[in-house]
């Protein structure tokens, strides 16, 4: 049996105020592609199918095209809510789509009911358990709960796998360990990490929740990653389809299948000459969304401006030089002893890398001797 896994679609998302909902119909659309020449039974979503509890009737329309050219193409199709879904939104019309191999994981309810598949070495059970935090559990568990581990291992015990199958979990939990990106969400201190562990009973545990593609402490603990880049710490990053074959108990093939997006998000430095030489440019696609960073000692006037004759879609606009570095350096507590002048002097031999001269002395002595007066 071979099943595809992906997870963190965040329709709807807006990278940098930007919409990138038409990269988002892209990329759904190159999965079902991949869908109709690889052929495999079915696809798991393993979270975060909007980036709001909300979302936009534009991004809804995505998802609803997304899983009708699933539901087209014969696949079973496994869908778990993540922490940026309403579970109850998630959850409405399950028990219809599961007419047409549509399966949405329903509003936990402290029990999880595997969904039973076969193939020729036997029965494939797939249990959905979707995002769960420590108040959301405690009504079902007599155990203590106090943490997210606490949470999630109750309700992974509550699952009495049988070990003589072949047992798949789509979970949305953020396992310690794991490399994120700058585009997710994370709880102060760590307190939303779990353990690895929780899911060695699983043959295959295909997780949401982590932008990266990655696997955890085992080749079978894997997270699929986001479809698209969403944020500038991902643009070295390789986004893919996670294939998993399911062949006798025991044994799985793994491996990954290339997405290419409508637009990259990339990265760009250097001085300002340099990356509006066509030399530099040329042969690139100049509507990939772009940080630039610019090395240039003087700021160029109207860059953003310029820059986007060049590069359409240039998102953020940055400097890194002596200047910039020397603002950016630590500011102690101000000596209370400094008057306003002095305390203005040091901020911007701070931010400049040099000092005020005497004609802006004047100046800003002038001005917080009137704003003194002002004040009494």
């Amino acid at each position: 049996m071979k099943l595809f896994h992906i997870s963190d679609l965040h329709i709807g998302l807006r990278l940098y105020e930007t919409s990138v909902l038409e990269d988002q119909r892209y990329i759904l659309e190159q999965i079902l592609s991949l869908c109709e020449r690889e052929k495999p039974d079915g696809i798991i979503i393993a979270g975060d199918i909007y980036d709001r509890s909300s979302p936009s009737a534009e991004a809804v329309a995505v998802f609803d095209d997304f899983l009708t050219g699933l539901s087209r193409l014969g696949l079973y199709v496994f869908v778990i809510y993540g922490n940026h879904d309403s579970p109850e939104r998630i959850a409405y019309g399950s028990r219809i789509m599961a007419e047409n191999k549509i399966f949405m994981s329903p509003v936990y309810s402290g029990h999880v009911e595997p969904i039973i598949l076969n193939d020729e070495y036997g029965e494939v059970r797939v249990y959905l358990l979707p995002f769960i935090k420590p108040a959301s559990a405690r009504r079902f568990f007599d155990a203590e709960i106090d943490s997210y581990d606490d949470a999630v291992r109750a309700a992974v015990d509550e699952i009495k796998a049988d070990a003589s199958k072949r047992n798949i979990i789509a979970a949305h939990q953020f396992v310690t360990g794991a490399s994120t990106a700058e585009s997710e969400e994370h709880i102060v201190g760590g307190t939303e990490n779990i353990s690895a562990d929780i899911f060695e009973k699983f043959d295959y545990a295909a997780l949401g929740h982590i932008h990266r593609p990655q696997k955890i402490k085992s080749e079978y603990i894997r997270y699929s990653g986001t479809p698209l880049k969403y944020s500038f710490s991902e643009s070295g990053d390789t986004k893919a389809v996670q294939v998993v074959e399911l062949l006798e108990k025991g044994t799985l093939r793994l491996s990954q299948l290339r997405l290419v997006p409508l637009r990259d998000v990339r990265e760009i430095r250097g001085a300002y000459a340099e990356i509006t030489d066509l030399k530099y440019y040329g042969g690139t696609n100049r509507e990939d969304y772009i940080r630039v960073t610019l090395t240039d000692e003087e700021e160029i006037p109207y860059a953003l401006e310029k820059l986007r004759t060049v590069y359409k879609n240039i998102l953020r606009l940055d400097y890194d030089n002596r200047r910039r570095r020397a603002g950016a350096a630590a500011v102690g507590a101000p000596d209370k002893r400094q008057t306003p002048a002095e305390l203005f002097e040091e901020l911007y031999e701070r931010q400049n890398g040099k000092k005020m001269n005497d004609e802006q002395i004047k100046v800003i002595e002038a001005f917080t001797e009137r704003a003194g007066e002002a004040d009494l």
